[in-house]
């Protein structure tokens, strides 16, 4: 049976997977109802709907944070001390997932501090991994 590390590393790739998949289903239907070009897409869908907007964004944060708290999930499964890292694990995860849904759904004040709450905890979660992973090296 998989590690809590293991399976929110696999959910978190997953989940990055899933947000990209979107898109491109989205930009699919787009090009094939001849509504955008295949040509004109942006990297951050900025001629596209708001919502394309935020799935571009939400999707980037999560390419952008996967090296980091992935990495440490990494390690702490490569060097067998998923002890540290499991307790925390599906926390991380929920606030990951939560954080992407609260960006696809609004992009107003309240809507910007709950997300950054839910990355606060994903912060404060990696740094722990971080020191307690360094400690026990």
């Amino acid at each position: 049976m998989s590690s809590p590390s293991a399976v929110a590393l696999t959910s978190f790739i997953a989940w990055t997977l899933l947000l990209l998949t979107l898109m491109e289903i989205v930009r699919s239907q787009l090009v094939l109802r001849g509504k955008v070009r295949a040509n004109a897409f942006t990297p951050d869908n900025a001629n596209l709907s708001p919502f394309m907007q935020r799935l571009a964004r939400a999707h980037a944060n999560c390419i952008e944070n996967l090296p980091i708290f992935g990495g440490l999930l990494l390690i702490a499964i490569a060097t067998g001390r998923t002890s540290i890292t499991d307790p925390l694990a599906y926390l991380f995860l929920g606030c990951r997932v939560f954080q992407s849904l609260v960006h696809l759904a609004s992009v107003s004040s309240t809507a910007v501090t709950i997300r950054f709450t839910a990355f606060a905890v994903q912060m404060a979660i990696g740094l722990y991994w971080a020191f307690r992973l360094l400690a026990s090296a």
